[in-house]
């Protein structure tokens, strides 16, 4: 069941060639990340959220936010990480959701434009994969020798 649920999770564990760099090192490497992603930011904890790392995303036009928390664990060399993200629906629903837990979500947005033919197209103007910011957070973990273990709650 171990390995089954790590799956589901998404741990995922660095190459052996790796060696683990320190605790430091590797906070420091998730916060100097430049945008992971497209209207992503990796910041500091603000006072309460219970991690050592919190990488953030914005979509006001969707009524979304997507967020990572990250705690490092230096003594297993593990990065414990809680992806949650809220939906406020439409403007015409009173809607709202709340999630946790492994998975993504892509968030599209399209207009209906007049082509040069005069025909109705579909045209997106917003898309937003969360798997963006997750791998690149991933990637840089696993790159310093460290564990990236999904988690329910940190």
């Amino acid at each position: 069941m171990g390995r089954l649920w790590d799956r589901y999770m998404g741990t995922r564990h660095p190459d052996a060639s790796v060696p683990p760099r320190t605790h430091w090192e590797v906070r420091h490497l998730l916060l100097s990340l430049d945008a992971p992603a497209p209207r992503c930011r990796v910041r500091y904890p603000m006072a309460g959220e219970k991690a050592d790392v919190v990488a953030e995303c914005q979509l006001p036009e969707m009524g979304a936010r997507v967020k990572v928390s990250m705690r490092l664990v230096p003594a297993e060399h593990e990065v414990l990480a809680l992806h949650e993200w809220w939906e406020k629906g439409t403007s015409d629903s009173a809607r709202r959701e709340y999630g946790k837990g492994p998975g993504f979500r892509v968030y599209r947005q399209w207009k209906t434009e007049r082509g040069p033919d005069g025909r109705k197209h579909r045209v997106e103007t917003l898309r937003f994969d969360t798997r963006e910011m997750t791998d690149a957070l991933r990637d840089a973990v696993l790159g310093a020798g460290w564990t990236w273990r999904g988690v329910f709650r940190l």
